[in-house]
C-alpha cells in the first residue's frame, strides 16, 4: 500500500495542477486536506516569482521573487525564508497534526534552504498520514534520495500524455490507503 504519492516532471508541465486536482478530489470526498501549495506568478508574460499558500486557510506569501532583497539565491530569484517558514512549513506541520491528507508543493531547491521546512517534511513523512507532494525534477538532496528509496512511495512523472488524468491515479492510490468512513 502506498502512503506517499509524489509527482515530478519538467518545469511548467502541470505538476501543481495534477496535485491540486487530486487534493480537491479527496476534499470533495470528505477528507480534510492541508499543507502548502506554491504557484508561479507572471507579470507581462514573464515569471517574476512564486507565491506560497496554506492549502486549507488560503493564507499567502512569497516563496521567492526577482525583487526579493534578502535570502538565498536560486537562479534569478531570492527565497523568502520568513514566508516559507511561517506560511509553508507551518501549513505542513498543521496538516501533519490535523488533516487526513498532507499536501506539499514542492520539495525543491528553494524550499530546502529552510531548516523549518525540512523539519516539517520529515514530520509529514514520519506520520501515518497520506502525503501528496511534488518533487523538483532535478533536485538532489538527502531528503529526496531517502524518499525515492522508500517502499511506501508511488512516484509518477507528469508529461503531456498523462497530465490530464494523473490526478485520478493519485486519488485511486489515496483511497486504497485512507479510511473508508469519509467517502
Amino acid at each position: 500500500m502506498k502512503r506517499l504519492l509524489f509527482v515530478t516532471g519538467r518545469p511548467s508541465i502541470g505538476k501543481t495542477t495534477v496535485l491540486l486536482k487530486a487534493a480537491e478530489g479527496l476534499r470533495a470526498k470528505g477528507y480534510r486536506v492541508g499543507g502548502m501549495i506554491s504557484k508561479e506568478v507572471r507579470r507581462e508574460g514573464r515569471r517574476v516569482g512564486f507565491e506560497i499558500a496554506n492549502f486549507e486557510t488560503g493564507v499567502r506569501g512569497w516563496l521567492a521573487h526577482v525583487e526579493q532583497r534578502t535570502g538565498p539565491q536560486v537562479g534569478k530569484y531570492k527565497v523568502n525564508l520568513d514566508d516559507l517558514d511561517s506560511i509553508g512549513a507551518n501549513a505542513v506541520l498543521e496538516a501533519s497534526k490535523n488533516a487526513d491528507v498532507i499536501v506539499i508543493d514542492e520539495i525543491g531547491p528553494m524550499e530546502l534552504f529552510s531548516q523549518t521546512f525540512r523539519k516539517a517534511v520529515n514530520e509529514a513523512l514520519s506520520s501515518s498520514k497520506l502525503v501528496l507532494a511534488v518533487i523538483h525534477h532535478n533536485a538532489r538532496d538527502p531528503i529526496i534520495e531517502s524518499i525515492k528509496r522508500r517502499d511506501d512511495v508511488f512516484m509518477a512523472t507528469v508529461d503531456l500524455k498523462n497530465r490530464n488524468d494523473l490526478h485520478n491515479i493519485l486519488i485511486q492510490y489515496a483511497l486504497q490507503y485512507l479510511p473508508e468512513g469519509k467517502r
